[in-house]
């Protein structure tokens, strides 16, 4: 996973293109991540950790009726996290998290391990559902080396 970090790094540095993060599940992981390389400041933003379905609303701008319609954890809920996040932190390209690291949190259709991770960037939206299996901290980790290699993808 430290390659992806280090690679993303230099792409984007070199790209002179920023990153932002909007994390739930993860609860900050993925922005630990990269902020644990050097020089991350040059590419990195920021993240916002939106645990809560308020903060959700309040600083990512994700509607209402999504939540309501959809639920917190949905690919809808996922693409207005990073539409958000990136629009807030004023980056090029965001990547969001949203799901159920578990153990408990399961609804009908999403069990433990769903996951949605999003991407936007001005020209590309993109959201994917993963449905990961193991404990909480394997769920996370997951989710972090998925987002990553997403962005590395997209870049």
């Amino acid at each position: 996973m430290k390659k992806n970090v280090i690679l993303i790094g230099k792409m984007l540095t070199r790209k002179k293109k920023t990153l932002s993060l909007a994390e739930s599940c993860t609860g900050g992981y993925i922005s630990h991540l990269i902020t644990s390389v050097p020089g991350s400041s040059k590419h990195f933003k920021g993240g916002i950790v939106a645990y809560n379905n308020t903060v959700k609303q309040d600083l990512l701008g994700v509607k209402e009726r999504t939540l309501k319609n959809f639920g917190a954890v949905s690919a809808e809920c996922a693409l207005e996290m990073a539409r958000g996040v990136r629009k807030k932190l004023k980056s090029n390209y965001a990547i969001a998290v949203t799901g159920i690291a578990g153990p408990g949190g399961a609804v009908k259709g999403k069990p433990v391990g769903t996951v949605y991770i999003a991407f936007a960037s001005e020209k590309e939206q993109l959201v994917e559902r993963v449905q990961l299996k193991g404990s909480r901290d394997k769920v996370i980790h997951q989710t972090a080396r998925k987002a990553l290699q997403m962005l590395l993808n997209e870049l």
